[in-house]
């Protein structure tokens, strides 16, 4: 008896605990989460890109014959520096040279005459005094005063017409003279010769080459810029290259220019810089070299 009683009561509180606990239907708190911050947007980076060229300076040209003639002397070769002015070469000369012999004859004989009209009408102007002196003291005719006024005109007139021969004398001695010069090759610049076209005996016309001369620095080197949202090159900024001969060397430029416009076939900035720094010693113009071009570091906006 009193085990039943025991096993009554074990079952009730069994069935009391089962009561409290939650049901099927009873609502499961959810989890607390926190929410996440918005993610700043990430910095474009930097688009840097390698551009092929070659250097160059500002003045580059063909020395050109400027008359027709002989080539009678060469006195530069191609690898010669040279100076500002200084003769490259020369035509052949000698018929010029005795027409400027025979103009300068003929300026010295012009002015000789001058001085012969000169003193004659001095002579003659003093003869007309002496003539109007004697007129009035009644000791000369009317005649004889005015054959001296023709005389002292006349020899004015002479002196007047030599001297415009000594000008005209002049001016054709230094049309001779800037024929002369016209026959020699000079360097427009101080620079170094690229190339010489022409040999001795060989006959130019006029305006064909003769030598090319070329700047030794500043050197400068062109290349074209995408336009993108990094914005226009500016001036001033650095870029940096390497020569294709020794690309574990850099150097330094600054853009020294850039296109106000943008290029519509190619979409881009045409962009000049030069080259700055003391150890420019190896590099040369024609070289090739690789331009690195970051377009947010070179770059501000428009």
């Amino acid at each position: 008896m009193r085990c039943g009683i025991w096993i009554l009561a074990g079952g009730l509180a069994l069935a009391a605990s089962g009561c409290s606990g939650p049901t099927a239907s009873s609502p499961v708190p959810a989890a607390e989460h926190s929410a996440p911050a918005n993610p700043s947007p990430a910095s474009p980076a930097a688009a840097s890109i390698d551009i092929l060229s070659v250097l160059t300076v500002e003045h580059e040209v063909d020395v050109r014959a400027q008359r027709e003639g002989l080539v009678k002397q060469l006195l530069v070769d191609e690898g010669r520096r040279v100076q500002a002015g200084e003769v490259l070469g020369r035509l052949d000369d000698r018929s010029l040279q005795m027409e400027l012999q025979k103009a300068q004859a003929d300026l010295l004989v012009s002015q000789n005459n001058v001085r012969y009209k000169e003193a004659e009408n001095k002579a003659k102007e003093a003869n007309l005094r002496r003539q109007q002196l004697m007129r009035e003291a009644g000791l000369s005719s009317q005649a004889d005063l005015e054959q001296a006024e023709f005389e002292a005109k006349a020899t004015g007139y002479e002196v007047d017409s030599w001297q415009a021969l000594v000008k005209s004398s002049q001016a054709q001695v230094q049309s001779i003279q800037v024929d002369l010069e016209q026959t020699q090759f000079r360097a427009p610049f101080a620079g170094i010769v690229l190339r010489r076209y022409i040999r001795e005996g060989q006959t130019v016309a006029k305006d064909d080459p003769c030598f090319r001369v070329s700047q030794l620095g500043p050197l400068e080197v062109h290349f074209q810029v995408p336009e993108g949202p990094g914005g226009k090159p500016a001036t001033g900024a650095p870029v940096q290259l390497k020569a294709e001969e020794d690309p574990n060397h850099a150097y330094t430029a600054r853009i020294i220019k850039v296109s106000p416009t943008v290029d519509p076939a190619s979409d881009s900035y045409d962009v000049t810089a030069q080259l700055t720094g003391p150890d420019l010693s190896a590099l040369s113009p024609g070289m090739a070299v690789h331009v690195s071009w970051t377009s947010r570091a070179s770059a501000t906006k428009p």
